[in-house]
């Protein structure tokens, strides 16, 4: 794990702590680097943070065009796997790696509640 500020690891261990979660990162959203974590071994951290960065750029930039309104959470599902991610207002992705099973309502919550730790 990344050496982070008390209030870093509070919120990563509010997501972690979902069962079916492998792991949560805090991401800076401009350029990808990870900020703190917690992965299960297998986890490539700067794969998944480069990912969400660049999903984060597109979407943001797809919303504004849609006049929507900036994303409050997203949910990409995959055969073996999620990524969850909810943007803080200072700029951090708040990212979790979770099995296909996992209870996404509640990660959700925990993710929002990580947000609100980090600021």
């Amino acid at each position: 794990m990344t050496t982070a500020p008390a209030n870093y690891t509070r919120a990563l261990d509010l997501v972690t702590r979902v069962r079916g979660v492998r792991g949560a990162m805090l991401v800076s959203a401009d350029d990808g680097i990870i900020v703190a974590e917690q992965l299960m071994e297998g986890i490539k951290g700067p794969a998944v943070a480069a990912l969400a960065a660049s999903l984060a750029t597109r979407l943001r930039r797809a919303m504004e065009a849609a006049g929507v309104g900036a994303s409050l959470f997203w949910h990409l599902q995959a055969e073996q796997g999620a990524l969850l991610v909810v943007p803080t207002a200072g700029g951090t992705l708040v990212v979790a790696v979770a099995e296909p099973d996992v209870n996404v309502g509640l990660v959700r919550l925990e993710l929002l509640r990580a947000g609100e730790v980090v600021g």
